[in-house]
């Protein structure tokens, strides 16, 4: 009977879950298969990723479909990139109705399958493609690929991960 008592007691402890790594609201990520770090902003806000990027183009290589762009960067040059297409996402905007009280029509954005390197950490996360040279971070980091991640996020800390060593 004590035997029994013991293993139900035991069987009762809570499973104790991995503690998520903390970075800060900014952090360096490392994109190998682009050969650029970048300053991220890390937005628990967001879904998904983005790149900052332009020049956007969907084609098709042997039946699949496929993407082009370049970095919409400071000092990024006009290197193309090609990717397949893991998928299109669409964006909500940020209000269901614009100025003028009519529906906004959600954006469409090319989304790809990129190696991510944050600290020591090498992840592979859905990123969308989109003009972000308006912003001052270039790559924006999202609740998914925090979570691939194991992130969490503190805010009043930046760049605790340091640069990226995968």
């Amino acid at each position: 009977m004590k035997s029994l008592l013991a293993l139900l007691s035991l069987l009762a402890l809570p499973v104790m879950a991995a503690e998520p790594e903390l970075y800060g609201r900014y952090e360096y990520i490392k994109v190998p298969e682009i050969g650029e770090t970048f300053k991220a902003k890390m937005d628990t806000g967001a879904l998904t990723a983005s790149l900052s990027a332009r020049d956007i183009e969907r084609f098709s290589r042997d039946g699949e479909d496929w993407v082009r762009f370049k970095l919409a960067t400071k000092g990024a040059d006009d290197k193309v990139y090609e990717h397949k297409l893991a998928r299109i996402s669409k964006i909500k905007a940020r209000a269901d109705e614009d100025e003028d009280g009519e529906s906004v029509e959600a954006a469409k954005r090319p989304v790809v399958d990129l190696e991510l390197c944050l600290g020591d950490q090498k992840r592979t996360v859905e990123v969308n493609l989109t003009d972000r040279s308006s912003f001052n971070y270039p790559l924006l980091i999202g609740a998914k690929a925090l979570r691939e991640f194991g992130a969490a996020v503190n805010p009043a800390r930046r760049f605790t991960a340091g640069k990226p060593d995968c």
